[in-house]
């Protein structure tokens, strides 16, 4: 079987599900694991890679208003890699190709190839998509065995955080300029990792943010993760949050507890890693409870100095 991948998550089950010698080709924004890096990419955004996250914010808001595409389709590249499958995804227009596009062009290729869309928007829903894709892939068994081993760790989690008494007020924010709240998984995610979510709603999208609300809601750990952004990058912006009147005064940022971490790599991509990110976010918030896995890199604590200067 020839599958096509056109959002990273989806690329990161196939390759979980054993299936990564089947995959020949991906969106421009797959990659992990490093092998992909290689594979023909049939995406490309019409977003500039050195737009700041006001102008991101601005024109994915205009385009989409205006109904215009984010992202391309190469019909021709994709008509070469003669797919058998398709995986691809309708929960979101601001993440991949839209699903009317990859249907059209589908009906354009020869042998039609068989499309699935994945819509994860809780852990659950992320477990159903890998069975959805193993048994699209005939490869059922494996995806039930993946589906065990992750489920055993989220379980886990919820375990060590049952007799937590202290959960601390937390604010998750996916985006800083503007900002917005956390959604779909993440709520879900600090609850089971011992916190209180104060904005956002499991299985619900994102939603902007009014100052007043993260700082009426006092958060004892404000927990950054913007969508598509890397640590480095999202540090650019910190500035801009530090300087909300008040921001010296909040909990979490007199007692040190702001947390950066790689949005892109992990919570704003609903693969395998996303039970990674749970546990990354776990040890975060409860560090003497939850243990960091061999191999993770924690959460980025931001330090005083670095708050200071950011001010």
């Amino acid at each position: 079987m020839r599958i096509v991948s056109l959002l990273p998550s989806a690329t990161e089950m196939v390759c979980a599900l054993g299936l990564e010698a089947q995959l020949v080709g991906v969106s421009h924004e797959c990659d992990y694991p490093p092998a992909v890096l290689g594979l023909p990419k049939v995406t490309g955004t019409f977003i500039p890679s050195t737009a700041s996250s006001a102008e991101i914010d601005r024109l994915v808001r205009e385009r989409m208003h205006g109904k215009r595409a984010l992202y391309s389709l190469d019909v021709e590249r994709l008509r070469a890699l003669a797919p058998d499958l398709i995986v691809t995804q309708a929960l979101c227009d601001v993440c991949a190709v839209a699903e009317e596009d990859v249907r059209a062009a589908a009906c354009r290729l020869p042998g039609t190839p068989r499309i699935i869309n994945l819509e994860p928007r809780t852990l659950q829903d992320l477990m159903s998509a890998l069975r959805t894709v193993g048994r699209a892939a005939d490869v059922e068994a494996r995806a039930e065995e993946v589906i065990a081993a992750l489920t055993a760790r989220v379980g886990a989690v919820e375990a060590r955080s049952a007799d937590i008494k202290m959960r601390p007020r937390v604010a998750f924010l996916e985006w800083l300029n503007p900002l917005f709240s956390s959604g779909h998984w993440n709520p879900q995610m600090v609850r089971l990792a011992g916190g209180r979510e104060g904005f956002g709603l499991a299985g619900q999208p994102a939603r902007s943010l009014e100052w007043h609300e993260v700082a009426g809601w006092k958060p004892e750990a404000i927990f950054i993760a913007c969508c598509g952004f890397g640590v480095e990058r999202t540090l650019q912006d910190l500035p801009a949050l530090a300087a909300q009147p008040g921001w010296q005064d909040l909990p979490a940022v007199r007692s040190a507890q702001v947390y950066v971490v790689d949005g892109s790599h992990y919570f704003s991509r609903p693969g395998p890693r996303l039970i990674d990110s749970l546990e990354i976010l776990a040890h975060a918030l409860h560090a003497d409870i939850h243990p960091l896995p061999a191999g993770f890199r924690a959460a980025r604590r931001i330090d005083e100095q670095t708050l200071r200067a950011a001010c």
